[in-house]
């Protein structure tokens, strides 16, 4: 009987760490978007307190009940599968020490994106307050702005100008290196014995062939039409 109530008090509380687990998981996933997103406010929000509170709790509940199945498994030396309920006990125990781990790295990070957006957030604020009391001095630095900004645009117009005539070179010198090819193929064949009566004769041969063949078409044509 004490072995049936211990069995069923172990499955029920390792039940418990399981669902908490996943609850657990589910307040990460949540908590964490907190400090990914894109502005972020200078202070915690509600929903933020709300949610680290819930996580902590949920820990907290966490790690009560690997505390109860720690001292259910020595005090209660006929459960079965004692070496498997060990096991057991060890990954829960582990699975929480990671994620209280986990918990603080998280609040590590939201701090330090939060005091990153307030820094930049107190430098534009100075920025704007400087130039509201030194209005000249906020249009020297503005026209200086300005003036930069036409420097690069100078400088990326320069540099694409640059390109393009290189390409045009390198069309010019394709260009005049395939002429100096087609010259030296010309000379090669003027200098190679009878190879002009040879292109003659092929020509007169095409051409001759051609008169043959329209001959020939018109004949029949002709043939067609005096049957028709």
């Amino acid at each position: 009987m004490a072995s049936s109530s211990g069995n069923g008090g172990w499955a029920q509380l390792r039940q418990q760490a399981r669902t908490l687990e996943s609850q657990t998981e589910a307040l990460f996933h949540t908590y964490s978007q907190f400090s990914t997103a894109a502005n972020i406010p200078p202070r915690p929000s509600h929903e933020e307190v709300d949610t680290e509170a819930k996580l902590q709790d949920v820990l907290d509940k966490r790690d009560n009940v690997v505390n109860q199945l720690g001292r259910l498994l020595d005090s209660d030396a006929t459960l079965t599968s004692s070496a498997l309920k060990q096991n057991n006990l060890a990954l829960l125990r582990e699975k929480l020490a990671s994620h209280k781990k986990d918990l603080v790295r998280l609040r590590s990070n939201l701090a330090d994106a939060r005091n990153r957006a307030n820094l930049l957030s107190n430098v534009r604020e100075d920025i704007e307050s400087f130039r509201q009391q030194n209005p000249e001095r906020a249009e020297a630095e503005y026209m200086l702005d300005e003036r930069r900004h036409v420097d690069n645009s100078n400088n990326m117009v320069d540099s694409v100008l640059s390109q393009a005539y290189a390409v045009q070179e390198s069309f010019v010198l394709q260009r005049e290196t395939l002429a100096n090819i087609n010259r030296r193929i010309t000379v090669a064949a003027s200098q190679v014995p009878g190879i002009n009566t040879l292109i003659g004769r092929i020509s007169a041969r095409k051409q001759r062939d051609g008169i043959i063949m329209g001959s020939f078409v018109a004949f029949c044509f002709l043939l067609f039409w005096f049957f028709l």
